[in-house]
């Protein structure tokens, strides 16, 4: 995005002149203008005013590596080895395209401030448009078969909602498996990917969340939605802090993971658990029963007519009955 450092500057919502402007980033008038326009290609709103200058009306938060990973814990920024974009296809697809080149020990983590192919479970495609959400993603790495991989989607799930109370988010709630739920719908989403084939009893992962924080509308969702800004209106939320947070609970609850497994996460999961009493059907089939929280490997269980029935992520999705 060339015209980073002209947004920057207006970041304040203040009228700047072309000849501030101009001084500013050491380009010529007719060079801002240009700049101006692009921007307004890229979706900001920009206010011409005559004579006096350009305004700047949409709400702007930049995303900033080094004050990124300033914020971190010093045990964490040790670990992490960040890469901050203002496009890519995927931040999943990112992280194995630089996986082979990241240090050993060292944990690859990728946001962008737009993606141009963005996915969420079963292929669908996640909304990523620019300058408004956060898409974060990170390779990790543990030891033993696939099958300790069990509930790592719902851990991640709990790291995720607890940086966002952490930030001020009140009443985080988790839909199994992998979203999460902030007043009337959906805030943010969570999809983790295998990398790879199993060697020597080492497991990559590819974990992404897509989190809606300044997004106000959005063409094209078929199910309800949320954001930080719309759910808190009155909270200021900038996607640096948001990122720093994250990034942080997820390698601490991926440490935990893997030292003590699922169990260490079941009741934090299952206090959030949206699903939990509620008259639920299967999307695929005719499964239907009432939400009874999930079992010690991350299944969901439905009490049906004909008992308990556990449900493993990736075999259906579940939905409340209306």
């Amino acid at each position: 995005m060339k015209s980073r450092a002209l947004l920057g500057l207006m970041a304040d919502g203040q009228v700047h002149s072309g000849e501030s402007l101009a001084s500013s980033l050491g380009i010529s008038r007719t060079a801002v203008w240009k700049q101006v326009k692009r921007a307004m290609e890229e979706g900001y709103e920009i206010e011409t005013l005559r004579g006096k200058g350009y305004r700047l009306l949409t709400v702007v938060d930049l995303l900033d590596q080094g004050a990124i990973v300033e914020d971190l814990p010093a045990e964490v920024r040790s670990r992490v080895e960040l890469t901050v974009l203002d496009e890519v296809d995927s931040t999943n697809a990112e992280i194995v395209r630089r996986r082979p080149v990241t240090g050993a020990g060292r944990v690859p983590v990728c946001i962008a401030d737009c993606q141009t192919a963005g996915r969420g479970r079963r292929g669908r495609v996640w909304q990523s448009p620019r300058g408004e959400n956060l898409y974060l993603s990170l390779g990790l790495t543990f030891r033993g078969g696939f099958a300790m991989l069990d509930g790592l989607s719902l851990v991640l799930g709990v790291a995720a909602a607890e940086a966002l109370e952490a930030a001020g988010v009140e009443s985080v709630g988790l839909k199994w498996p992998n979203d999460l739920f902030v007043g009337r719908g959906k805030v943010a989403g969570i999809l983790v990917e295998l990398q790879g084939e199993l060697e020597e009893g080492v497991v990559q992962v590819v974990a992404g969340i897509g989190l809606n924080v300044h997004m106000k509308r959005s063409e094209g969702v078929d199910q309800a939605w949320e954001s930080l800004a719309v759910a808190a209106p009155d909270h200021s939320w900038r996607r640096n802090l948001l990122s720093s947070s994250l990034i942080h609970s997820l390698v601490t609850a991926a440490d935990q993971f893997a030292e003590e497994g699922f169990e260490a996460f079941r009741e934090r999961w299952q206090s959030r658990d949206i699903f939990a009493g509620m008259e639920l059907s299967a999307t695929q089939g005719e499964l239907a029963g009432t939400g009874r929280g999930i079992d010690e490997t991350g299944n969901y269980l439905l009490e049906t007519g004909a008992g308990v029935v556990s449900v493993r992520a990736g075999e259906i999705s579940l939905r409340i009955q209306r």
